[in-house]
């Protein structure tokens, strides 16, 4: 079963917590209510945004 896309506003605050916080991949999972390995697609999938 295909999941579900995450919004840009998500992936934002995503990249935002690891970026500007320092955050943990488990943190930001548990913040912003999605999968762990979601958030490591995330960042993988922005590519040198920062």
């Amino acid at each position: 079963m295909a999941a579900k896309r995450l919004s840009m506003r998500k992936i934002r605050e995503v990249l935002r917590l690891r970026h500007e916080l320092g955050l943990t991949q488990d943190k930001i999972a548990k913040s912003c209510g999605i999968g762990r390995t979601t958030s490591i697609a995330s960042f993988s999938g922005a590519g040198g945004a920062f």
